[in-house]
This record gives C-alpha cells, structure tokens and sequence, in this order.
C-alpha cells in the first residue's frame, strides 16, 4: 500500500533535551568523558581582563572548535562552524542550546592572532591532554613511528629572492667530528683541524613567506611549504610535532623530534621510519638510545663489481 509521508510533522512542537538525541556511543560523548576541559581556564587566565572589554568566547569553546574539525575530518573552519549549526552532538560537545549562536569562523583566527600568538599556550595544552591520555591507558609508547607531510605555504612562488646562507652544521656533526679525531689519536695520527671557511650555498627564499621553503613536488613542480614531523605512537596518538621549512631534510629533524619525545613521554623499544630518515646519523642516534630502528631495505646506490 502506497503511503504519504506527512511533512507537517516539521512544525510539530516536543519537549525533548539535547542530550536525547545524541547517541550514547559517539565520539563526542567518550571524549567528553575521558578529558577534562577545565584546566584551560587556569591556563589562559592571564591573557584577559578580569574586569575590562566585552565578555569573551569561552576559552574552552575556541578549543573545541579546531579539536571537532580535525577529529571528524572537516576541510575547513568555515565549513566547520556550517557544521556546528545543525549537528547536535557538536553542539552538545561546546556546551551549546539549540539557540545559541554559534561563533562566526573568523573567531579562531582573530583569537590565535591578537591573543595566543607568540606563546606557548597551544603546546601546553596539547601536553596536559596527552598526560591525561596516559593516565587513562590509553597510550602505548611501546612502539613509535614518525614522518612527515609537506603543506603549502600561502606564498607565491614566482615571488622569491636568492641569497647565499651558511651551512647549519647538522646536530650530530660535532659529536661525529669529535670520534673521528679519537679514533685519529688511538692510531696515531693528527686530529683533523677544524674547518675554517664553512660551507654557503645559494637558496630562494620567498618574499611573502620568508619562514617557508622551496619544496618540488614533482621534476616540474615547485612550491613554498612547510614539513610537518609528527611522531605517533602504536594506537595513534600524537606524541609530539616539529615543523620546519620544506627545504629540511627529514634526518636532519629526526633527532629534535625524538629528544623532544624522550623528553615528555620516554623512549620507545622500537621506532619504524621510511626511506627518507634511512641515515647512518639516525641508525646510530637510535641504536645508541637502545631503540631498535625499524627501516625499510633500499637497493645500493653504489656500483657493485
């Protein structure tokens, strides 16, 4: 039997709560309960006016907000706050009524610019939600794994100046220098005099994005961006990050990153990594932590007679 839907049911008036219609087993409900937003107040006290200006957006709400569009893949802020303005369960997330406005996309930004920048609030953050995460069992530092990404830089890239710029010597390249000349000594040779000119070589930098560097993406294809290092652990979660300009070579950051992770959350037993952090600098950094490297094979690059 053929059956109408009755449409005006849109118009029917209930009383019913925000916390009915969101599902027990959603994401925004086990996050809700694992962490505990509150200790963000106590955090960014110190970056408002207890008694000038307008009332502000609760700085727990501006934390949400990025924390919604990353957890649930959404491609933007805008489309984020789209979002947030007929999904239930995010607005249960934030706290919100289903009258309340949410804030215009632009809120984040302008924040994070006139009040967040140049501080280190954001990674403070990040770290107490990480420590709660341990607590909670939810981390395994076992096992690691670390890469990287390369995103655009906001730069055109026809728009760059050249400029000679020293050599950074590579964070190993001391202690390397310093067993070579011991193991000179025990044979009875001369230590190696230290190098007197260092090395320059010619770069393009961008003139709208200086920080950025020049990345190819393909043999045609050139860009400015940036190289986000990120080390996670066995289950996924994010352990620390390190960004730096695209023109850096991966091995070169490997060992900040895994200092920087020792330092917060101790050492993994093993730690896998792709072709782009094979080095002997890496295999000997990790092998002298006791952090057995997991590393795909290469074929030799060198003729073999």
């Amino acid at each position: 039997m053929l059956q109408r839907q009755n449409t005006d049911k849109r118009h029917s008036m209930m009383a019913v709560t925000l916390d009915e219609l969101v599902p027990q087993d959603h994401l925004v409900r086990k996050i809700d309960a694992a962490i505990d937003f509150s200790f963000i107040y106590d955090l960014v006290k110190d970056l408002y006016s207890e008694d000038k200006g307008r009332p502000s957006i609760d700085p727990v709400v501006l934390i949400k907000i990025p924390l919604i569009q990353y957890l649930f893949g959404i491609r933007s802020m805008r489309q984020t706050i789209k979002e947030m303005e007929t999904n239930v369960a995010y607005r249960w997330f934030l706290g919100f009524d289903f009258h309340d406005p949410i804030p215009h996309f632009s809120t984040f930004g302008k924040n994070y610019e006139r009040r967040f920048k140049n501080s280190n609030r954001f990674e403070q953050i990040f770290s107490h939600i990480l420590s709660q995460a341990i607590e909670h069992g939810f981390v395994n530092t076992e096992y690691m794994d670390a890469d990287s990404t390369h995103v655009k830089a906001n730069a055109n890239k026809r728009k760059y100046k050249k400029e000679r710029i020293r050599v950074e010597a590579k964070t190993y390249q001391s202690q390397l220098e310093k067993e070579i000349n011991e193991d000179r000594v025990a044979h009875g040779k001369k230590p190696l005099p230290p190098e007197s000119s260092p090395e320059v070589r010619e770069v393009k930098v961008s003139t709208t994005d200086p920080e950025s560097g020049l990345f190819v993406k393909n043999e045609r294809e050139r860009v400015f961006a940036y190289s986000f290092h990120t080390m996670c652990e066995d289950n996924g979660f994010i352990l620390h990050t390190v960004v730096k300009a695209s023109n850096v070579h991966d091995s070169q950051v490997l060992h900040e990153l895994f200092y920087r992770v020792k330092e917060n959350v101790g050492k993994p037993s093993a730690l896998a990594l792709d072709a782009g952090y094979k080095t002997p600098a890496v295999a000997k950094l990790l092998i002298d932590e006791e952090v057995r490297p997991v590393l795909p094979y290469t074929r030799p690059m060198a003729r073999i007679l």
